[in-house]
């Protein structure tokens, strides 16, 4: 099934305790659509890029076989550009430089022939865009979206009319707290839900994840990364696989949403082991499959008698 993906396109500075690059491809867009595209030969990617955006980065999308012909480039500037450092932790990190460029009028356009595209990821961009997309697209499967904590405390009210537009919310624990206000995160997901997605997940970082859909709550492992050199994407990253193996499947039954989750958790336990995408261009289906069981081996619980 098709996958229309639409976010940023851009160029990251990113420096932790292990190392750094000074610019590499980045945005939430790019890593989207290339974790999907392990799963789906038809995923169309929506965004916006500069004059600098560079030919071999354009070579790297096209030879997952991701469609382009949304991708706008704009010869009036530069592509959005972000700088940050990590902490020792990981989980924490500075924002040193924020270019916005070109992005800053990104108008997100669907062309006609994907407006029928069954499965929406709306990665992490001011909800009023989100809402735009959602208005160009008809009858999808799933809505699939992304936000984050400059939106909740900006545009609290768009937010929350674009998500009860959509399907399926991503996230993560600190994000869903301050959505709510409420620090349990079960009473803050029911909270979530009543905006309008059926379908939640809650990222929790080093500490796996939480699915909830329907009535059904599931807790997905972490996967014991022991080299990571940079998390940027990870978020993304999972979003892409997630949607992705849905795609594949075209089942929303509530046990393949926990087949999805794995899948988003074993892609993002790949992005990490590299700066940026580069360990996604090497990453081969069967690297993939097998570290799916080794996750799901993690959380295999051996029956017991009573008594």
């Amino acid at each position: 099934m098709s996958v229309l993906v639409v976010g940023s396109v851009a160029y990251d500075g990113i420096e932790t305790p292990f190392g750094q690059v000074d610019r590499i491809l980045g945005g939430s867009a790019t890593y989207i659509s290339l974790t999907s595209s392990f799963f789906s030969d038809d995923v169309k990617l929506v965004g916006v890029v500069g004059s600098d955006f560079a030919d071999e980065d354009i070579r790297l999308l096209e030879s997952r076989n991701i469609d382009l012909d949304g991708l706008q480039v704009d010869e009036s500037g530069k592509t959005f550009f972000w700088k940050g450092k990590y902490h020792f932790d990981l989980n924490t990190r500075d924002t040193l430089d924020t270019q916005l460029n070109v992005f800053e009028h990104f108008d997100p356009v669907i062309p006609d022939s994907w407006r029928n595209s069954k499965y929406i990821a709306l990665g992490n961009i001011e909800p009023g865009l989100q809402s735009k997309v959602l208005e160009q697209v008809h009858r999808p499967e799933l809505i699939v979206m992304d936000t984050m904590n400059f939106w909740i405390e900006k545009t609290l009210d768009q937010l929350k009319e674009t998500i009860s537009k959509i399907d399926m919310l991503v996230i993560n624990d600190s994000e869903a707290r301050e959505l709510t206000g409420t620090h349990n995160l079960f009473k803050a997901a029911g909270e979530i839900k009543d905006l309008g997605p059926g379908h939640l997940v809650i990222k929790k970082g080093e500490h796996g994840a939480l699915l909830f859909t329907g009535d059904e709550v599931f807790s997905a492992p972490a996967y014991p990364v022991i080299d990571i050199f940079d998390p940027t994407g990870a978020g993304d990253t999972f979003m892409g696989g997630l949607l992705g193996w849905l795609s594949y499947t075209d089942d929303l039954e509530p046990q393949n949403m926990r087949r999805a989750v794995i899948f988003g958790s074993v892609m993002a336990s790949f992005c990490v082991e590299k700066f940026g995408p580069d360990r996604l261009k090497s990453v081969s289906e069967d690297d993939i499959y097998s570290r799916y069981k080794e996750f799901r081996d993690l959380s295999l619980i051996p029956d017991v008698q009573a008594g």
